[in-house]
């Protein structure tokens, strides 16, 4: 595959790996009013591991266990660890437009982590389109003594966490099947919303865990399902193309939870915030189409092998 093959895939994996994200979000923060923190971690992680059992066992993914304990794959959880427990803990308590607009400092810092620990060549035009991009974020957040609270500084923690995650997911082995990599995930985050018992009052509504209703269970299961889909789709946008290329298409994001956050919460973004989510929108595609021309170009001859 050439590298801009390589890319292009990277690109349309990470659209739909934001999509995925937000709506797991989405369905969470309905669940966030019923339920506290750790007890919607777990079930929605039981849910999400389960699945994961099933197409790993459909895949033959079991078969490669010992190359979980690669230092690279244990870093990936650590760092999606991490941002779980920081990024819900900020959309527990904030609107979820305003969570998501803070959290696009990631682009800016994966392409960073990517310029700095993978030596990858990041261009001048490159690096305004994400720049810009951000900029346009900072119009919609606004930033001021009100909103930078701790749950706020909460979401900018993850950002870290996730810039180490993505990091981590571009130099795993090849050999790590993605659906595995997803399920330790999983594994993980669940047993850690289990261990959150003893501690709810600290970051929910709700001190101790709550009966499950059918709808709760129903709503759950969906963001279970989404889960999946942004821990799928992430792997491979990370693994196949160019960090620094892929990084900017986490804005669409913004676009997807400002549209939700319409459609659930009856959350109206004012004219401002139009205008800078149309900024985040015309920078990512802006960069796709810097990336078809270097794609063109008679230089990019090499190729980038397929992942298994």
């Amino acid at each position: 595959m050439t590298v801009a093959g390589a890319n292009t895939r990277s690109i349309i994996a990470m659209n739909l790996a934001m999509l995925g994200f937000v709506v797991n979000d989405t369905m969470v923060k309905v669940a966030s009013e019923s339920l506290p923190l750790g007890q919607t971690m777990f079930t929605r992680g039981l849910i999400a591991s389960a699945l994961l059992v099933g197409l790993c066992l459909a895949t033959g993914a079991f078969t490669r266990l010992a190359i979980l304990a690669h230092p690279m794959v244990i870093w990936r959880v650590v760092g999606e660890l991490g941002a779980t427990l920081t990024y819900l803990t900020g959309l527990f308590h904030m609107p979820i437009g305003s969570v998501t607009a803070i959290f696009q400092c990631t682009p800016l810092a994966v392409t960073a982590a990517a310029a700095i620990f993978l030596g990858e060549r990041v261009g001048w035009r490159r690096w305004m389109a994400i720049a810009i991009g951000f900029a346009g974020v900072l119009i919609i957040v606004r930033p001021g003594a009100s909103d930078f609270n701790i749950f706020a500084i909460s979401v900018l923690i993850s950002v870290g966490f996730v810039a180490l995650r993505d990091l981590a997911t571009a130099r795993m082995p090849a050999e790590v099947p993605t659906f595995l990599a997803s399920l330790l995930t999983a594994v993980v985050i669940t047993a850690t919303g289990l261990a959150l018992k003893p501690f709810e009052g600290w970051f929910s509504a709700y001190a101790d865990w709550q009966p499950l209703t059918p709808s709760i269970l129903m709503v759950l299961a969906g963001a279970a399902v989404f889960l999946i889909m942004g821990y799928v789709f992430i792997i491979v946008a990370m693994r196949t193309g160019e960090m620094s290329v892929v990084a900017p298409f986490r804005y669409t994001i913004l676009v997807f939870a400002l549209g939700l956050g319409f459609l659930v919460f009856g959350e109206v973004p004012d004219a401002i915030t139009l205008v800078g989510a149309a900024i985040v929108v015309a920078t990512g595609i802006y960069t796709f189409y810097r990336e078809r021309l270097h794609g063109q170009a008679p230089a990019a001859t090499s190729s980038i092998e397929p992942n298994a």
